[in-house]
C-alpha cells in the first residue's frame, strides 16, 4: 500500500506501524474541495487493508485541521442533482469507513476543524484537541441541515441538549470547551497536540492488536445503531443544497455580510 495516487492527503511511516495522516491543502487551510472529499472517502478502507499499519493518526498542515468545505465547490453543488448524488454517497463513504475501519484512528485536531474535516476530528476512536482551537458544524448558517458525521456522533458525545445547541445555531466551540463537555478524549496546548496524538498512537500500535481492534469493533455498535439517523441527515443536507437558502448562505459568506435567508423573510 503505497498511497501514491492521493494528492491532498500525505502519509509519513512512523515506527510501530503508525501511519500519519496529513490534510495537506495549507494555503486554504486545508478547506476540502472535491478532490479531498474523495480522498477521505477513500482513505480509510485503504488504510483498513493496509498490513503495514496498526494505528492511523491524521492531522492538518499548517495552523487549521480542516476548515470545512472549500466555498467554490459548495457553489458548484447548489442545484446541481448529479453532484449532489455523487456526495452523498462520498459522505456516506467517509463516515462507515471511519467507523468500520479495522485499525484505530487518532486525531490531532490541531486548529479550526469544519464540516468535512470534522466527520475526521471527532469519529475517530481517540480524538486529541489544541485548547485553543475551534471546532463546529456550521451547515445551518450555510443554509443547509446538518449532515455529515453531526447526527450520529454529536449526541453520543456531548448529550442531546448540547449537540441540539450547537447544531442548531451552528456556533463554534473551543478545544477546553470540548473537552469539558465530552467531546474530545483531551485538550492540550496547540504544541503538544501532535505528540501526545504519536504517543497515545504508539500505546494502541504495540498493545494486543486482536484485542484493541475488537474493542473498537464493539464499541461502534453504538454508532452503527444510529446508522439510520446519519442516512437521514445526509439525505436532508442534501436536499437542501437543491433549495434557494444555501445560494444565499454561500453568497453571504463570499461577501461576507449576514445572511438574508429566502426561508426566513416574509
Amino acid at each position: 500500500m503505497t498511497y501514491q495516487d492521493y494528492r491532498q492527503l500525505t502519509f509519513t511511516r512512523r515506527d510501530n506501524g503508525v501511519l500519519l495522516i496529513t490534510i495537506d491543502r495549507p494555503e486554504k487551510y486545508n478547506a476540502a474541495d472535491e478532490q479531498m472529499h474523495g480522498e477521505l472517502a477513500r482513505v480509510w478502507n485503504d488504510v483498513s487493508a493496509d498490513p503495514e499499519t496498526r494505528v492511523a493518526v491524521i492531522t492538518g498542515a499548517g495552523k487549521a485541521f480542516s476548515a470545512g468545505g472549500d466555498l467554490a465547490m459548495v457553489e458548484r453543488m447548489a442545484g446541481d442533482y448529479d453532484r449532489v448524488s455523487h456526495m452523498l454517497k462520498e459522505m456516506s463513504d467517509m463516515v462507515y469507513g471511519i467507523i468500520n475501519c479495522e485499525k484505530p484512528i487518532v486525531s490531532a485536531i490541531n486548529g479550526v476543524a469544519v464540516g468535512a474535516g470534522t466527520v475526521a476530528a471527532l469519529l475517530a476512536d481517540v480524538a486529541i484537541v489544541a485548547e485553543d482551537a475551534k471546532i463546529g458544524d456550521g451547515h445551518v448558517k450555510l443554509g443547509v441541515a446538518a449532515g455529515d458525521h453531526a447526527a450520529i456522533i454529536w449526541p453520543l458525545l456531548a448529550g442531546m441538549a448540547k449537540a441540539r445547541y450547537y447544531l442548531l445555531t451552528g456556533e463554534m466551540i473551543t478545544g477546553a470547551e470540548a473537552e469539558r463537555i465530552g467531546m474530545v478524549a483531551k485538550a492540550l496546548p496547540r504544541e503538544q497536540v501532535l505528540d501526545e496524538a504519536l504517543r497515545v498512537a504508539d500505546v494502541l500500535a504495540t498493545g494486543a492488536q486482536q484485542a484493541i481492534r475488537l474493542t473498537k469493533r464493539t464499541l461502534n455498535n453504538w454508532l452503527r445503531s444510529a446508522g439510520p439517523t446519519f442516512d437521514q441527515s445526509a439525505a436532508y443536507e442534501m436536499l437542501t443544497f437543491m433549495g434557494p437558502d444555501v445560494v444565499e448562505g454561500y453568497s453571504a459568506l463570499r461577501e461576507k455580510r449576514p445572511p438574508r435567508f429566502p426561508s426566513a423573510q416574509n
